[in-house]
């Protein structure tokens, strides 16, 4: 099994934020080494034989931090198992039905031959950043439609495929 994997994410409001800590607990319990962390943070990719990377859906793109990360560490991404995850419908949807990555997301798949990608529903709500984010929250539109449950199984799935495949040189 592959011994040691980085959650990054990009996050504004720490919704993101939270799933990439759940989703670190979850590969934690299947009995493997994480590392949770904020994308912006992360130096190198020398000591981890497995990457989530997950960014926020804001207008239709994936955070900064996260396109980012994976531009500056893609031929590193592209030699390891790699795993993409998407937060942000502000609607039950993402717990309904499978929601493709967008067109940006979708490349940053292709480029690092991710093995997988899952859109999951974000969370809007309180005291957040952005004008955008606040005029969505005042209306009444916001929320929490996190499915932790869903997330739960998708991580337990990655731990799976870590443990069935041999891991990357």
């Amino acid at each position: 099994m592959t011994e040691t994997v980085l959650v990054a994410y990009g996050s504004t409001n720490g919704s993101t934020a939270e799933i990439a800590e759940h989703i670190g607990e979850v590969l934690t319990k299947e009995g493997l080494t994480v590392d949770v962390r904020s994308a912006a943070t992360v130096v190198g990719l020398g000591p981890y034989d497995a990457v989530v990377l997950g960014g926020g859906l804001y207008a239709g793109r994936w955070h900064r931090d996260a396109r980012r990360f994976a531009r500056r560490h893609g031929k590193a991404l592209a030699q390891r198992p790699v795993w993409l995850f998407s937060s942000g419908p502000l609607d039950p949807s993402a717990s309904e039905r499978d929601i493709p990555p967008t067109p940006g997301v979708r490349r940053i798949a292709d480029r690092t031959d991710a093995r997988g990608h899952i859109t999951f529903g974000g969370r809007l709500e309180g005291d957040v950043k952005g004008r955008m984010a606040r005029m969505i929250v005042n209306s009444g539109k916001g929320g929490d439609f996190r499915d932790f449950a869903q997330i739960a199984a998708w991580a337990a799935e990655v731990a799976q495929d870590l443990s069935v495949r041999p891991p990357s040189p």
